[in-house]
Order: C-alpha cells, then structure tokens, then sequence
C-alpha cells in the first residue's frame, strides 16, 4: 500500500528502541513517513515486556510501531555499519537512542554523518544529552519523573512523592522529537542542510513542571504533594457525589456560578469566601465542604452530563475499560484495528492529509529482504549481520 498523509515523501531509518524514540517514529509513520525500524539482533527489549503477548511481540512493543517496517542490522560489526550507511544514502531522517558515544566509537557521529550526508536529519533520544555534569548518563521514565521533581508535586496531599501512572516523560520526549524533525525538515526546504537534533527525557521532563516552575520562580516557595488539587485554580479537584468522585475544572468565575446553579445552591456564589479564584483557593478546604454536601445528593453520572452541558468543566473517573466503550473514543477514530492488532489513533487529526494505518507493527525482521532489494542490496553479501532471516533466529516469544 502506497503510504499517504502530510510526510508521505520522507523516509526514517528508526534505529530506536524502547519507548521515546519508537513513538516519534510512529508518529511520524502514522503521517505517511516511510518508516523503517532497524532492531538489534536481540531486538527491541520491549518485544518482551509482556505478558499480553501478539504474534510473539508484547503489547508494550505492539503499542509503538504500527506502520513500519522491520528489519534487523548488527550494526556493532562493520559490515552493519555498512549496510546503516547504504539506508542512510536515500534517508530524511535517523531516528536513534544509543547510548552517548556509541556512534563516535564506531565512526558514525553526528560530524561524520553530517560530511557524509549534508541533508541528513539526525534526531538523537537520550537521558540526559552528551555533555553537562549528568553528560552521557543513562535515563528511563520513572528515574527522570524523580530527578527532575515530577514525582515531588505527584500525591495525596502531605503524603509520598508518586510515580505519575503513566511513561509521560518518554511520551513527551517523543512528542517533541517529531516536533524537532518537523522544524528541522521545514529549515532543509530553506537551506538545503539537515543538522543534529538532541531530545533529552531530562529536558522533557523539566519542561512538563508548569505551573510549579513559575511558581517557584516568583514565590520561591517548593510545591509539594497537593493529592488531585490544583495549585492555582479552585475548585480544581476530585469532588464526591452520591454514587463516585466527580473532578471539577472550573477556571473562572462564570463557571463556578454556574457549578454552584447545577449543584442546586446558586447562594454559594455569592458567598464573600469564594467571591474569586483567589478567595476560593484560600478557602478550599471550606469550599469541599460545601460542594460535596451539595453534590451527595447526585449521581455521578447525570451529574457529570448536565455539568459540562452547562458550561462546567467536569468529567467522572472512569476505568481504562470504559474509555475504550465510550462512543466518542470510536467517533474521534482513537481506536485502531488492523486484523489482530488494536492500537490507539493518532490525535493529530488534519483535514486534506489525514493520518492512515496501513500495517501492524512488523515481526522481527519481517521485511529485511524486502528493504535490501529496493536498495539493490544483496542479501548474501551482508547475511553475517542480518539476523532473522532464518525464522528459528528471533527474540520473540510464544
């Protein structure tokens, strides 16, 4: 199938592996990007973070590689090396994750492949970028979540730093990666040059600590766990009802007056304690009182439903299940299916070049053959550094 979207005229060599990178390449893939995913012979370790498992590959792996191809390169032997530079000739873009210097060792750095390949777009994924006091230093999600305070301001309110439920810092490393080939492929179309992009999951993480950065910068004061709480917004929190937690999100003063009309006690916003933002924050705790012996005498549900209807930001904690069921999940096409596979939609939606799914995420070296014929390549010559050609040599699991 003849890939289609707004990169459809690009081609990534994804020599990434675990989360960050692959998800850029995905995304960049969902747009029409052909995307080749160059595994190690032991492949991507994720292929065996599982169980659930489909077509030997775990769901962590199934998750991040729909619409590539696969193939698999022992690049750490020379003539892999080789065969990275024969992809590489007719790239956009390389998209890696190897750990800080590896390339330079085997004479495959940023400067060589920039001499070698001036319009190259090279997209590197690390921990903590090459150089600085933590240069070089290997990160996963979770440890970057505690070093750079996410975890800090994550938890019930004077209870213990959390691990936020979700990889949202190699998630948003990805994010911004394809971001980053973005620009650096829309600077090429001016000056014909592609050049080195450095994504750090430490960056990232930095930058996802809105407002309590700014709010340290002109306080001084350290944020701590606040539980579901908002910093600077009240009622910005979980709210009891008569059947389950409601979450509120009311951001001014003309939604609180019409949370305070749905709730059967349009006085409340009146009130001097919660005239404003500013008053309603100093007066929280009071405020939750007040909300929720309003709200107990609702059902969640048709609660929730006539809130946002109104006007009021608002929606009940559900389950990942009932997402999944939620008829607007399947209206806004964030549920893909590809025969077996089922995956998540792009949220990225444009109206002439609209994403596309054309293939399951690839089997270990599924289309080796199928890369190194269109390259001309021949497949004796390299065969020492290309495992998985022979079904019975892959890192998959029954």
């Amino acid at each position: 199938m003849t890939p289609t979207g707004s990169l459809s005229n690009l081609k990534v060599i994804d020599a990434s592996r675990v989360l960050g990178g692959p998800y850029c390449g995905q995304i960049l893939a969902d747009h029409g990007a052909d995307v080749i995913k160059l595994e190690p012979p032991a492949g991507d370790e994720t292929r065996g973070w599982g169980p659930p498992f489909l077509d030997g590959a775990a769901s962590y792996f199934q998750g991040l590689n729909r619409n590539k191809r696969g193939i698999a390169v022992d690049i750490s032997q020379p003539a892999g090396r080789t065969l990275l530079l024969e992809l590489l000739a007719d790239a956009d873009v390389f998209l890696e994750n190897f750990k800080t210097g590896t390339l330079e060792r085997w004479g495959l750095g940023t400067e060589e492949l920039q001499a070698r390949f001036p319009k190259l777009v090279h997209c590197r994924v690390s921990g903590f970028g090459a150089d600085g006091p933590k240069g070089g230093l290997p990160g996963y999600d979770a440890a970057i979540q505690a070093v750079c305070g996410i975890m800090s301001v994550n938890g019930e309110r004077g209870g213990d730093a959390t691990r936020v439920g979700l990889p949202v810092v190699d998630m948003v490393t990805g994010l911004n990666a394809a971001l980053g080939v973005c620009m650096a492929l829309n600077e090429r179309a001016t000056s014909g040059r592609g050049q080195f992009i450095e994504t750090t999951l430490y960056d990232c993480g930095v930058s996802l600590l809105h407002p309590h950065l700014p709010n340290y910068y002109l306080s001084g004061k350290v944020a701590g766990t606040t539980g579901n709480a908002h910093p600077n917004i009240c009622p910005y929190d979980t709210y009891q009802t008569k059947t389950a937690p409601l979450f509120l999100t009311v951001g001014n003063n003309r939604q609180f007056v019409k949370l305070c009309e749905g709730i059967g006690n349009p006085a409340l916003a009146t009130d001097p304690r919660f005239a404003s933002n500013a008053d309603r924050l100093n007066n929280a705790d009071a405020l939750k009182v007040e909300l929720e012996t309003a709200m107990a005498a609702f059902d969640c549900g048709p609660l929730s439903e006539k809130l946002i209807r109104m006007g009021v930001p608002c929606g009940a904690v559900r389950t990942i299940d009932e997402v999944v069921a939620d008829p607007h999940t399947t209206h806004r096409e964030m549920i893909v299916d590809i025969g077996a596979y089922r995956g998540t939609g792009s949220p990225i939606k444009l109206s002439r070049t609209p994403v596309s799914y054309h293939s399951a995420p690839p089997r270990f070296a599924q289309h080796t053959a199928e890369v190194m014929a269109e390259h001309g390549l021949d497949l004796e010559t390299y065969r020492d550094v290309l495992p998985g050609l022979d079904p019975v040599d892959t890192p998959e699991k029954a």
